[in-house]
Order: structure tokens, then sequence, then C-alpha cells
């Protein structure tokens, strides 16, 4: 008689749930930080039977927050969520440094592959002693861990661990494989956008920041990409499967899949298809079209009249109180497209019932050079001190999961802001609505 090993497999009927399956939707959108991801997961898991502890590491990535967080060495950051009784806990004591973190030599490298399952950590073989003292001297009799590593970085991990043995419910481990994709997309996303804002930040060259911003590009390309390609691939695997089927409930469970998917890969189609439009759109702005003499009131007229569909739809109204005399050297195609992006946010994050007023006043550079300043204020849910200092970074959206955007408009508008010798600023309290503004010098005498 085969004794039973000591790793478990997912079996061939097991889906995720309908809750795991909305999480990883909201954290491949971007709805969630990566600390807030990692924060759903845990609360997710916890209440689960089995589960009596939810720990994630990460290292490429630093978390926003650092409550609940401990730092190991350099770059690597542990935190850890424990249901209420149990003994189980893998956070080194005190003011331990990072040697005292666990190892799991035999584990580690494996979950490099995938999701690893261990149903009992005392069926381990001998060459897995060290990884089976470690478990045991933590309370842990079983897991289900894995690493994020995509193309060879290794962005963390993340375990569901338990005081007892045995299977696992194949549908914790499908949840945690779901969860930890999505992830491990995300964290990807991050860590790129990271470096990016760093890069700018120690005014690197030009070039560098070229290279990481196309990083990021791709690897926000990649992310509805992989989405497609994910759930085409479990259609097609439904399809074979189902091949000469005739029984209607199996068909009947395929069709109400069929539709669910589909659904996310029309999404993530879309979500690409915006992307790709607005680098092409930013593209074109940012050729070599010379600066020119803008009247402001024209500009934000035509602005004003390419947004009253959606703004009517969203029952905002908008108005602009601009001085017919205002002109601002620019490029024309330049300053519709900043004042468009800033006046389709400010509808678009409104309130049924809500307004938006563009003005314009002349002012001073710090030389005393005349500017104009255009201003477009409304009345939506305002910005927190965080989403302030990363609003203008690529990528970033802080919109409701429903409201359609790329994350590129603000970061794309300060360029061709910047191109046109302006600035891009932003001044909100949370609660009290925002008001962009657009600072570009005077045309003098025409």
């Amino acid at each position: 008689m085969t004794e039973p090993g000591p790793l478990q497999v997912l079996g061939d009927e097991a889906q995720p749930t309908a809750a795991a399956t909305r999480l990883a939707q909201a954290i491949l959108q971007g709805a969630l930080s990566g600390a807030e991801a990692v924060e759903a997961i845990a609360d997710m898991f916890l209440p689960h039977p089995r589960v009596d502890a939810v720990t994630v590491a990460l290292t490429t990535y630093e978390p926003e927050s650092k409550d609940g967080w401990i730092e190991l060495g350099q770059r690597a950051w542990l935190r850890e969520w424990v249901s209420p009784g149990s003994l189980v806990s893998v956070v080194p004591d005190g003011d331990a440094g990072p040697e005292a973190a666990l190892t799991m030599p035999w584990m580690s490298p494996r979950t490099r592959e995938g999701v690893v399952v261990i149903t009992d950590v005392e069926l381990l073989p001998p060459e897995a002693a060290q990884d089976r003292r470690e478990m045991l001297a933590c309370g842990v009799r079983s897991l289900v861990s894995s690493s994020q590593v995509n193309d060879g970085v290794m962005f963390g991990s993340i375990s569901l661990l338990s005081a007892t043995g045995g299977p696992w419910p194949d549908g914790d481990i499908a949840d945690l494989t779901l969860l930890a994709a999505a992830l491990r997309s995300r964290l990807q996303v991050l860590a790129t956008r990271h470096s990016l804002a760093d890069a700018i930040a120690r005014g690197d060259q030009a070039s560098a920041v070229q290279q990481q911003f196309f990083a990021a590009t791709g690897h926000e390309l990649r992310t509805p990409i992989s989405a497609i390609l994910g759930y085409a691939e479990v259609l097609q695997s439904d399809a074979e499967d189902l091949a000469g089927v005739t029984d209607p409930e199996q068909l009947a469970r395929f069709v109400a899949g069929v539709h669910r998917d589909t659904g996310i890969i029309v999404g993530a189609g879309e979500q690409l298809l915006a992307i790709v439009e607005e680098l092409l759109s930013t593209a074109r702005v940012l050729g070599d079209a010379p600066r020119e003499p803008v009247v402001v009131a024209e500009a934000v007229q035509d602005v004003v009249h390419w947004v009253r569909t959606p703004a009517a739809t969203a029952q905002v109204d908008v108005t602009a109180s601009v001085p017919a005399d205002l002109a601002v050297l620019g490029t024309p195609a330049g300053v519709r497209q900043v004042l468009t992006n800033l006046v389709g946010n400010a509808v678009a994050h409104n309130r049924a019932g809500g307004r938006v007023t563009v003005s314009a006043t002349p002012t001073q550079g710090e030389a005393g050079e005349p500017r104009i300043r255009i201003s477009v204020k409304d009345t939506g849910p305002g910005l927190t001190p965080r989403q302030l200092s990363q609003v203008f970074e690529p990528f970033v959206r802080f919109a409701e999961p429903g409201v359609r955007g790329t994350g590129l408009g603000l970061s794309l508008s300060r360029a061709v802001a910047e191109r046109d010798g302006g600035l891009l600023g932003v001044e909100s309290r949370s609660g009290e609505g925002s008001t962009f503004w657009l600072d570009l010098p005077a045309a003098t005498g025409g």
C-alpha cells in the first residue's frame, strides 16, 4: 500500500468562487492599491474554517502604507493576518533581523513554478527536513503557497497556513490560484510604475525615463492581454472537454461560464484599445508642431462643446467664464487635448447634479513674465493627500471600478503642457472637490 504524499493537486472540476473572481477583476482593473489588494485577499480567506493565518511577503514592491508590515532587510516586507485564538505565526520575534525569517529551502523553489499545497508537513521527504522544522516551530501543519514571480523577477509570496493536517478544500486552492495570478500581474505593474517615478524624481537622463515609461506601458498592456488570453484558453479547454456532450445541465453550466468570461474578455479588450488610442493621440500632439498664439476662449468653447454629451448623461453642468482677449503661446491641438482631459475627468468623477466651471486669469511667472492660468473646478469627491501625491503618475486611477479610464490622461497631459512651456497642477481637499489648472506663457502681442 502506497502512503499518501505531502503534495496535493487541484482537481480538474475545481473552479474559483464568484467572490474570488470579482476580487481578481478588481485587482486587475487597478481598483485597489497593492496593499489594499493583499488585505482584501487576506480578509476573504481568514474566515475559512481551514485557514489559521494568511501571510504575504513583498520584495520588489514597497507597500504604500507600512501599517502592519514588518521590514526584513532593505527590500522585503512581511505581513500576517491571524485568526482569533490561533497560535500559528511565521513573523520573527521582537527586533529579529531578516536572518530570522523562514528559509524553506525545499518548498521555495517549487512555489516559483506555481501554487504548492502541502497537506501535512510530517509527510515531507527527508530532504525537506529544514522546511518541516521551520513550519512546525511556527505551528504550521499544512499550507497553500504561491510565489509572485513574473519574467524571472520575484515580487513576493502569499500563503494560507493551517494548524491541522489533511487535504485542503479544492475551492480554497482554486481561489488562491486565481488571486495569486491577479496579484502577480498587479504587483508587476506597480513595481514598474514606482521605478519610473523614482527615475523621474532623481532627474535621470531622458532616455532612461523613456525606457522606464515604455516598460510600464508594456506591463500595463500585458494585464488586459493576459486576461484575454487566460479566459480564452479556459473557454477553449472547456469547449474541448464538452465535445460530444449532450447533457443539458453540463451545457447550461458551460453557457453560463461563456457569458461570464466573454464579458471579462470584452472589458479587457476595451481597456487595451483605450490605452493604445491614448498613446497614439498623445504621440501626434507631441510632434514637432510649432507654438503659436491660441485664443483661450475659443479652445475652451470647443472643449465644452465636445464634452456636452457625456456631461448630460452624467447630469453634470459644465460652464465657462473666460475673457475673450486672453491668448496663450502653445500648440492648438496640445492646449485642447489637455483641457479635454481635465474637463472630461471633472465630469466623469463628479456626482449627479454636480458642476464643472472653467475659468482663466492672467498671472505672472517667477521672473515676472506674463502667463495665463486656465482652471477647471469641479464639485466631485476631491482627493486625499496620498492621492494628490500620485495623481500625475502614469496608470494611476482613483475612480470607482465602473468609471472607465486608462490612468494615462493626466501624466500625458503634463508631458504635453511641459512641452509647450507650461505647468499642470491641482488643488484639492477630500470631500470638497478639485481644481486642476493649466499654466501657459501668455501670447504677448498676438
